[in-house]
């Protein structure tokens, strides 16, 4: 029940983040729309900014950070729970 819960967790943190990520491609001033994005920065920022140290972006403009963030979240998760 245990190793469920963690799995769980991480995949519902991963959708929080696919999804602040889509939003950063939509204009998200003002409104519910804004007020979400920023919600969902304050959820996400602190474990981007963490490979955003690391990571520079490619060509000065592609930030794959997100991309590495999900893979090092779903495998460490997978990882930590097959060793439980």
């Amino acid at each position: 029940m245990f190793k469920s819960l963690i799995v769980s967790l991480s995949d519902a943190y991963s959708m929080v983040l696919f999804i602040y990520v889509l939003m950063s491609w939509i204009p998200t001033s003002s409104g519910i729309v804004g007020d979400v994005y920023k919600v969902l920065g304050r959820v996400c920022e602190p474990y981007l900014s963490l490979f955003r140290r690391l990571i520079p972006p490619i060509g000065g403009m592609v930030d794959i950070t997100p991309i590495i963030a999900l893979l090092v979240l779903q495998f460490g998760v997978r990882f930590i729970v097959s060793l439980l």
